[in-house]
């Protein structure tokens, strides 16, 4: 076993300073793709690990995976003698941090998911070595690292905080944001040692604008979940107002612009048709779970839940009474546009998409459904929707005038909303979208 760490901490640090310290990143996603930008952009060597060897051999080549990424920068990693991507795990002692990016879904019964965290310890303890960093990026409830990840690790023998470190520090991606990359992003630091907690906040204060570190992991990792049921609390009050002021002939979203003039006391967050990413619709159930093991409802987040997964339903059932009522039809036999299936707009993913629900449950209904979305040519398989994979998108200058209805899901910037508006009989607009554009038709309905 090596000696403990206190005497070897400073050395690495200084390593940190001069950039001789190599970073790996496990799990090249949307979350640990821009971060091993990131970490080579402030001039460290980066091993980027997927289990998916595609993905690596894709970077190696200075190809892109994901839309949103610069393709120049991805080129640029490729060229670079300081990047390389493998899905070889046995590299695994090669970096001197780890840093986990990998999913934390949600299982049938909206309880955690760690497989994938778990599969990333065991891999990384089988080739741990003394002196090395792991950080758990992955969101999940307080306690997993410390609890988890720990035990894992220290199956090897090593202990943490003595023979290597250990950190939280939660991701906080926002896909397609311009104004905030990984590099411009704060971030939260905790760890259950002082040697750990020095040592990785040294390594994210090289790569990110500003850290914020907390007493320990578990602190890190509630930072997280806080930030992301307060959007998912905010997101069902709005949608829950929308269902209130619908039959009293109010838009919710004029309302939303009036109020948020206020220069206090007031934040906007607007209504949609469901919950999609990855953080927002699953993260709050992580901590409804945790607080169930404690003796303590979470009342307020379930809720919030129930609210937001009842969205798809919902525009449904505007569609179903749109077309009635302008067309004189029920929504079987109908012909239906879902337009935009990734959960946000002008991004490639479609992590949770309530798009890919809305049209289940049209099909359920006995309509005929078809989608238009600039970024998703084909519909890739997913965890809960696999009957939908393979469906091609419909081509942009695709004639429109067979379909009954269009459901806008997702208002991506490259879809031509007039041509829509004129061309078929109903929409139902979730994002406001036309009005945004000043688009006017009897047959736009919001919802």
């Amino acid at each position: 076993m090596t000696q403990p760490r206190g005497s070897d901490l400073p050395a690495l640090l200084e390593r940190v300073r001069t950039r001789r310290f190599t970073v790996g990143v496990i799990g090249l996603g949307y979350v640990g793709l821009p971060l091993a930008m990131a970490c080579h952009a402030k001039g460290f060597a980066v091993i980027g690990f997927d289990i998916d060897p595609e993905k690596a051999a894709l970077l190696n080549a200075g190809r892109s995976y994901i839309n949103h990424l610069p393709k120049t920068r991805i080129a640029a990693l490729a060229e670079s003698d300081r990047f390389e991507a493998t899905a070889d795990f046995d590299r695994l002692d090669e970096p001197d941090a780890l840093l986990i990016c990998v999913p934390t879904p949600l299982g049938r019964d909206r309880e955690p998911d760690l497989s994938f965290v778990e599969a990333t310890a065991a891999a990384i303890a089988k080739r741990l070595r003394g002196g090395q960093l792991v950080v758990l990026e992955s969101t999940t409830y307080p306690g997993t690292t410390a609890e988890v990840v720990r035990r894992m690790l220290e199956g090897s023998g090593l202990v943490a905080g003595a023979d290597f470190f250990l950190a939280y520090s939660p991701e906080r991606e926002d896909p397609g944001n311009r104004d905030f990359d990984t590099a411009r992003i704060p971030k939260v630091v905790g760890a259950d040692d002082a040697a750990s907690l020095a040592l990785a906040d040294a390594l994210y204060r090289e790569i990110v604008a500003a850290t914020v570190t907390v007493g320990s992991s578990a602190t890190a990792e509630a930072v997280k979940l806080t930030e992301n049921v307060f959007r998912a609390v905010n997101i069902a009050l709005v949608n829950e107002l929308k269902l209130i002021f619908e039959p009293m002939g109010i838009d919710v979203w004029e309302v939303i612009e009036a109020a948020k003039t206020k220069p206090f006391g007031f934040m906007p967050f607007y209504p949609g048709p469901g919950l999609g990413g990855h953080c927002i619709p699953i993260d709050p159930f992580y901590l409804a779970w945790k607080a169930r093991g404690f003796g303590v409802g979470a009342r307020f987040i379930e809720l919030a839940g129930e609210i937001n997964t009842a969205m798809p339903h919902h525009v449904v059932a505007r569609t179903a009474a749109a077309l009635e009522r302008i067309a004189g039809r029920g929504l079987a036999g109908a012909e239906v546009l879902v337009v935009g299936v990734a959960y946000k707009k002008n991004i490639d993913d479609l992590r949770e998409s309530p798009g890919l629900v809305i049209i289940e449950l049209l099909e359920q209904r006995g309509a005929r459904t078809a989608f238009l979305d600039p970024y998703f040519p084909v519909i890739l398989p997913t965890r809960q929707h696999g009957t939908l994979a393979g469906r091609r998108s419909l081509a942009p200058d695709a004639d429109l005038a067979r379909f009954d209805a269009a459901i806008i899901c997702t208002d991506h910037d490259q879809v031509d909303y007039r041509r829509l508006v004129d061309a078929i009989p109903v929409v139902v607009d979730t994002r406001n979208v036309c009005a945004r554009l000043g688009l006017a038709a009897p047959g736009i309905v919001k919802a």
